[in-house]
This record gives C-alpha cells, structure tokens and sequence, in this order.
C-alpha cells in the first residue's frame, strides 16, 4: 500500500474511534426541580380561651317541709311532683285542739281587759291599791300575749309552702301522728328555675390562669366573659346559656380542686338535680395569640411538637414549638413561632433539611380562624 493510502486509512480508523467513543459515553442528566410546598404566613390575632369542666346541677333553692305542732294529719293537699307556689296549702294538722285553746285564750282576754279597763278607773278616784292594778294590767297583755301563741298554733295546722318549686313524695300520709320536734321532713321543695350547676376546676389551672392574667397574656372584658354554656350527658347541647357566680375560696385538701357556681335559667325543667353535664367556660382573651393549623405540627422523637418554615431563599427551616391547647383545627403556639412567619403545610414529605423548595402559598390559605377548645 502506498503511504498516501495508509494515511488515509489511519485517518479513517481514528475517526471512527472517535465515534464510538462519542457514541458510548454518558450523557448528562438535567438538574432535578426544586420540590414543590405549601406555606401559610402565620399572624397574631385575637383568640377566645375556654375550658371543658365536669359538673353537676343543685337546686337553686330546697326546703324540707316540717311540722310546727304535734297533730294527727287530716289531708296532703298537693299533689306529689306537682309545682307549688310559695305559701300553697300542703298538709292539714286536725286543728280542734289549736282551735278549742285560741277560743279559751280569746275569753281569757275578754275577761282580762274588762277588770283592766275597770281598775284603771278605779285607779284614778284612789279606790284599789296601785298594785292591784298593776296587776290587773299585767293580766291583760298576758291575754294578749296567749291569744297571739294560740293564734299561731291554730295556723301552723295549716302547713303551706315556705318557696316555690317542685314538690317530691310525700313521706307522711293522712292519719299520721307528725311532731314539731321530728328530723324526718314531710316532704322536699326544690326551686328549679333558676338551677345551680357546681363545677370542678384543678387549683393548678386556676392559679395558671390568674397568672396568664397578671402577666397580661389573657384579659376579661365585659359581662361576656362569665358567659358558660353547657352539654348534657347525652351529649345534646342545652339550650340556655348560664353565668358564672363565683368559685370556692378553699382548695379541696383531698382532690386539689375549687367548686365553681354557675347560675342557669331552666323554664323546662330539663336540668333536674343531680344530673352530670360539661360546662364550657370562657377563660378569657389572648389578644395576640398565634394559631398553627395542625397538620403543619408534628412530633420527633420525644413527642415534642415541631414544624418548619421556609426562609425567605427557599430554605426550610426547622421550629421547635411549644403548644397550649387545641382551638378548632389548629394549635395555640406559645413558643417557636413568630408574625410573619412563613409555616409548610402541605408537601412536609418532601422536605430535606439543607435542600431548597419552591415554596408557594397553601391552598387553605392564611391562618386566622379562631375556635373552642
């Protein structure tokens, strides 16, 4: 071969090498996109505090009905779980013994004012003794006196009402001996309406929340703020809203808890005495709380509740927080959280610490929602 003819073949095979080896060589990946997630941007707001408490419902007022006189009982006038009205006639004692004693002390008194009235003349043209006089006139208030002691008695044989409410059974019936000084009590009257709910509330919290309100985290304004609502045990609301009327000054030494007193108005007498309900009170308002909404929190290892933000170069970063209580579908936040703050919410899978996002706004759109607790 001539050496033109070489060259070109050597030409020929270096070219061709460097064609495969272009044709086997690795080709380069484009950069993946950054992954995509969803912010709220956190702000303070106004937030209503309220608390769930056990209680249960007492009488606004009761009144154990007892005989005044000794006395066999001649008619029960009421009918038993009847509403009576405050001095409705109840019981009849056989008065003939009350009354036979008022007719006797009423003639003693006729008696006693005539020589009264006599000697007071007497008195005056000096013909009997002043003692005698002083005497006569003594009678006569004495009269007086057992007059209104029998007057009173013959009344107590008629036994009415002291308050008005509902009447239980009676434990008495007609032709019972009943006694002034008997601890059994012939019946109970209970005012219903209004209803007394006592609540229980652990010293703890209520200290806590006198401190919240020292500090001027939480404040109370308006007659609102006592407003207290309640659920039956049946788990239906009830229809009335009630109003606190003041907590125990003593801490129960075996529960650590104080009573609470709230009033409820109870035309229906659905609350009877006795019955279990949960009260909703209003603690009071943070004024600049902050709410996360929940499936932006969640917890490492220890149970610690945590988040991430995204800074404003599209780094995540994350948040050690410190939460209170649930309001609604979002948590108050008391710590790890600031106004401005831009909270991932949707997308948490995706997020790597020390690698970028594109964070865009979340489809619930920003926090703001308030609730109970």
């Amino acid at each position: 071969m001539s050496p033109h003819r070489l060259m070109i073949a050597l030409k020929g095979l270096a070219l061709m090498g460097l064609s495969l080896a272009a044709a086997c060589s690795p080709q380069a990946h484009p950069a993946r996109p950054a992954p995509v997630v969803g912010f709220v941007v956190i702000r303070t707001e106004p937030v209503m505090l309220t608390t769930v408490l056990p209680g249960r419902t007492s009488p606004f007022a009761t009144s154990d009905i007892r005989p005044q006189v000794n006395g066999i009982l001649q008619a029960r006038l009421f009918r038993e779980g009847d509403t009576v009205k405050a001095g409705q006639p109840l019981y009849q004692i056989d008065p003939a013994l009350y009354r036979a004693a008022y007719d006797n002390a009423v003639a003693a008194l006729a008696t006693a004012k005539a020589k009264a009235t006599r000697y007071d003349m007497l008195i005056k043209a000096n013909a009997v003794a002043p003692q005698d006089n002083d005497d006569a006139q003594a009678a006569y208030k004495q009269a007086l006196a057992n007059v209104e002691t029998a007057r009173i008695n013959l009344a107590y044989t008629r036994i009415t009402a002291p308050i008005s409410g509902r009447i239980g059974r009676s434990a008495f019936t007609e032709g019972a001996l009943v006694t002034a000084d008997q601890t059994t009590a012939l019946a109970t009257i209970q005012t219903l309406d209004p209803i007394y709910v006592d609540i229980t509330q652990s010293s703890t919290e209520l200290l806590n929340l006198k401190l919240a309100m020292e500090g001027g985290h939480l404040t109370r304004n308006g007659p609102a703020d006592a407003r207290v609502t309640l659920q039956l045990d049946n788990g239906t609301q009830y229809a009335q809203a009630g109003a606190l009327q003041f907590s125990e000054v003593t801490v129960d030494q075996n529960t650590g808890e104080v009573t609470l007193r709230a009033i409820f108005p109870n035309p229906d007498d659905v609350l009877l005495p006795g019955m279990f309900v949960r009260a909703t009170i209003i603690e009071g308002v943070q004024q600049n709380a902050i709410l996360a909404p929940q499936q932006g929190v969640s917890r490492n290892e220890k149970g610690d509740p945590i988040a991430y933000i995204v800074d404003a170069g599209g780094m995540p970063r994350l948040r050690a927080l410190k939460t209170t209580r649930a309001i609604g579908d979002k948590w108050l936040v008391t710590e790890g959280l600031a106004a401005g703050d831009r909270l991932i919410v949707e997308g948490l899978q995706n997020v790597t610490p020390g690698v970028k996002v594109n964070a865009v706004p979340a489809s619930l759109g920003e926090t703001g929602a308030t609730g109970k607790s």
